[in-house]
This record gives structure tokens, sequence and C-alpha cells, in this order.
């Protein structure tokens, strides 16, 4: 739009009109906060569904245990990192469907536990569990 000015008849100034295009802006913005929450992007999967048992009380696990000080532990047998994968072979010889627990103080290094997971899983055990304190 052009509005003459009071100086001169022949001068021009040239105006653009904001406020359209502020409610154009502000209406898209509403829609955008509306619509947003609605989209989700998981994908959707219908899971089955199945009964929790209990794990039979007769078969104890045995217990890898890893103290503060990085010592290695069967069940409370302590054992060299070297003697543990022919220790599990043992175990695994004697009970095919060996179930393991793997218990590692919370201050050791993460490498000292990859080395115990690495050497549990060459001496082929294949139930592993590792126990927790719940709470976080």
């Amino acid at each position: 739009m052009a509005f003459a000015t009071g100086r001169d008849s022949n001068d021009v100034v040239s105006e653009i009109n904001i406020t359209p295009l502020v409610d154009v802006m502000l209406v898209l913005l509403v829609t955008f906060i509306l619509t947003a929450p609605l989209l989700n992007n998981a994908v959707h999967i219908n899971l089955p569904k199945t009964t929790t048992t209990a794990p039979p009380s007769d078969v104890k696990p045995v217990t890898v245990s890893i103290d503060a000080a990085s010592k290695l532990f069967i069940d409370k047998r302590e054992v060299s990192l070297e003697t543990l994968a022919p220790e599990l072979k043992q175990l695994i010889s004697a009970n095919p469907d060996l179930a393991l627990s793997l218990q590692a103080d919370e201050g050791i290094p993460y490498r000292a536990v990859a080395k115990v997971l690495a050497t549990i899983q060459t001496a082929g055990v294949t139930k592993l569990s590792v126990l927790t304190l719940p709470g976080g």
C-alpha cells in the first residue's frame, strides 16, 4: 500500500502491513502446539501375552562375584581370571543347563567386568543374569 506524505504529493512511502502475517503465524503456531503431542514416534507392536513363571527352586544358579579389589569368586571360592573359564567349563559339563549369576561391586572399573563377561562367554555359558540392587 502506498500512502502520500504531507510534504510532497509526489513522494510515496511504501509500508507492509504486518498484522495479517502475525495472525497467520499465530494460527500456525497454535496448530503445531495442539498437534505436536498427538504425534508419536513409537513403533506400534502388539506384544504376545505370557504367564510369568518362577524359576525352579531346586536349581541354584552359580554366582560369579567380583569384589571391590577386583577379586573373582565362584560362589564363595576365590579363582583367578585365567582359571575362571576352565572351572566354568567343568561346571557346564556337569550341568549343561547351568544358570550363572554375575554380581560386581559398583566401584570396580567396567574394564574388569567386561573381561569377566568375555571369559564367561568363552566358557560357553548361555544363561547369564546380572545381579543389581533395586532402586536405580
